[in-house]
């Protein structure tokens, strides 16, 4: 690689990583406003959902921030909500992406459908994960919202929050924008999709491995991916299907049942491989 190469994409990078941050700095105010007017009120909703528990799940998971899937985690841990409420939230949860492609111009249209999508298949999955239930509640315990698990506090107002979350995400995608720049410039946007398995009923599957990863950063890295062109949008859908952020990471810490966890993660990953590769295999 000559030096020319690698510092054009180090500028392109920068360059792409600084028109994202009055969007994303706005986006985090918004959500950080949102939260501290109106988030009490939500969580409640979700704590007594009861029969609407996957539709209203599916609802408050689209709102881009980690909240919701940290605190509906520890409602399940506590006994409060069900699996099938719990897995729609989590369905639905895109982390950072909608603020991302916010941050494109010429991806906006993308977003309604992307969030109507995972909607519909939180609240498809969420009752029949209800319907199937037979996963015995863990005990009582006193349910926190553990928002303090992105180092959030609400004695800080919403400036500096939302600063934090802006410096925070820019930096993971500036070093990811960088890597996924260099891979396509390396090898050519064909040539990662083919690595990638592009136009192939396998490429969900990986996918949705990817958004496991219990970090901002796979969902970074999917939207990337997908604003690239190396991934499609059945891929995509299956990436941020999974993405539940630190929602899994609090199950496994709050709920002793290490049954339950695991049957709740491969549901996830099966339904979120399942929708992605029907999407596929229709073209939607």
């Amino acid at each position: 690689m000559t030096f020319e190469l690698f510092g054009g994409v180090v500028l392109d990078s920068l360059s792409d990583s600084v028109k994202l941050l009055p969007f994303l700095f706005l986006a985090f105010l918004f959500m950080e406003a949102l939260e501290h007017s109106a988030g009490g009120k939500i969580n409640k909703a979700l704590a007594s959902s009861g029969k609407a528990g996957p539709v209203i799940g599916a609802l408050l998971g689209c709102v881009p921030q980690c909240g919701f899937s940290v605190f509906s985690a520890n409602l399940y841990s506590g006994g409060v909500i069900g699996a099938g409420t719990l897995i729609a939230v989590f369905l639905s949860t895109s982390d950072e992406a909608v603020i991302i492609m916010l941050s494109n111009p010429d991806k906006k249209q993308e977003i309604l459908k992307l969030i109507a999508v995972k909607v519909i298949i939180a609240v498809i999955f969420g009752y029949i994960i209800t319907l199937l239930e037979r996963i015995k509640p863990a005990p009582k315990k006193q349910v926190e919202d553990l928002c303090k698990e992105c180092g959030c506090d609400e004695d800080d107002g919403i400036f500096m929050p939302a600063l934090r979350h802006t410096v925070k995400i820019l930096a993971f995608l500036t070093v990811i924008i960088f890597f996924i720049n260099l891979f396509v410039e390396m090898l050519g946007t064909q040539r990662l999709s083919s690595i990638l398995l592009s136009d192939s009923v396998f490429q969900p599957f990986i996918a949705a491995l990817i958004g496991l990863v219990p970090s901002c950063a796979s969902s970074i890295i999917l939207t990337q991916l997908y604003l690239q062109g190396a991934i499609s949008f059945a891929s995509v859908i299956a990436g941020l299907c999974t993405g539940a952020g630190a929602g899994l990471i609090v199950l496994f810490r709050e709920n002793r049942n290490l049954k339950e966890n695991l049957f709740i993660t491969f549901a996830l990953y099966a339904a979120a491989v399942l929708s992605g590769t029907v999407i596929q295999i229709l073209q939607i």
